[in-house]
């Protein structure tokens, strides 16, 4: 937490890990365009895609899980013309996308058609869903693949999902491999086990949340990048009154109180409270790149906004240290 000196422009490239390639320290997740809780048109997505490249973006992480393809096909048609080269891709497996069922499991994504992903860590279930999402995005490589919310599965994710790919990036196939949870704990023992190159990790690290931190020094030790996602907490740290959502559910009272403390010491120096949860991920040392989530072009506008925010490096710590 006390090293939170401001690094340079986060346009310039920051490379994800020794072998990984090199990534804007401001990535676009696009859970929210494959219409994560509500629906969101075509032409809003593009646009949102739109506004991130206009930005300076040039980290993109999607998974077929995210409006189970959805997200993905239209990540890759809103891609489509840009230099390959002039961006870094990502998706995830552990979940593939099957034909629904008669009875359909609960999902927080809206108007998703006929399939719905199941999970599997299987060598054969890897390669089928890397295929799958090379089709739905319409591309013949992917930069970046994660192994997937292996909460349950995590015996199967050490010896099936993360030897395939291991095998595949020694064949050149990807550039970087690792893995995306919601917790620390189990990444970390697979940062302890398996030669990873990066790590996501969404909602751990934040303001309000410092759990990932243990995890975030071994990476720093180790070399392995890290991507942070969640870093609003389900938007509580952008406007407590207005999104009193703490990880994907209703805030606790405890939860809103600290927010709106945090907020009281941002207002007090003249900062967004946005800004400053954003730029908090964005100064630890170990992170490569923050993940943004937006739906539209007004929200990821707000995310620019907050990264080109200036607050003194005394300012963030002294917030920081609030939460």
């Amino acid at each position: 937490m006390d090293d939170l000196t401001a690094r340079a422009d986060w346009r310039a490239p920051r490379s994800l890990g020794p072998r990984g390639p090199a990534v804007t320290g401001l990535g676009l997740g696009t859970a929210p365009i494959g219409n994560m809780f509500s629906v969101v048109t075509d032409d809003d997505a593009f646009a949102t895609v739109d506004g991130a490249w206009n930005g300076g973006v040039r980290y993109f992480d999607t998974a077929p899980l995210y409006g189970h393809g959805r997200s993905e096909q239209r990540l890759g048609r809103a891609l489509q013309g840009r230099p390959r080269d002039a961006y870094v891709l990502a998706t995830k497996v552990g979940r593939v996308l099957e034909p629904a069922g008669a009875e359909r499991a609960d999902t927080i994504f809206t108007d998703v058609g006929d399939v719905e992903p199941h999970f599997d860590y299987s060598r054969d279930a890897v390669l089928r869903s890397l295929e799958d999402s090379l089709t739905r995005l319409g591309t013949d490589r992917i930069d970046v693949a994660l192994v997937h919310d292996p909460d349950l599965h995590e015996g199967d994710a050490l010896a099936h999902a993360f030897p395939t790919l291991l095998q595949l990036r020694d064949e050149g196939v990807v550039q970087a491999i690792g893995s995306g949870m919601n917790q620390s704990q189990m990444l970390d023992r697979f940062v302890e086990q398996v030669d990873l190159d990066c790590v996501l990790l969404a909602g751990r690290y934040s303001l309000l949340d410092r759990d990932g931190e243990e995890l975030l020094a071994r990476c720093a030790e180790r070399g392995v990048g890290v991507i942070l996602g969640g870093v609003f907490n389900t938007g509580v740290l952008i406007d407590p009154d207005l999104h009193r959502t703490y990880d994907y559910a209703p805030a606790s009272t405890t939860v809103l109180e600290r927010a709106r403390r945090l907020r009281t010491v941002c207002n007090e120096h003249g900062v967004p409270l946005g800004a400053a949860a954003l730029q908090f991920a964005m100064r630890h040392p170990a992170v490569a790149t923050v993940l943004v989530g937006a739906r539209s072009p007004a929200e990821i506008a707000l995310d620019l906004e907050f990264a080109a925010t200036p607050i003194d490096d005394g300012v963030l710590r002294e917030i920081a240290r609030t939460g």
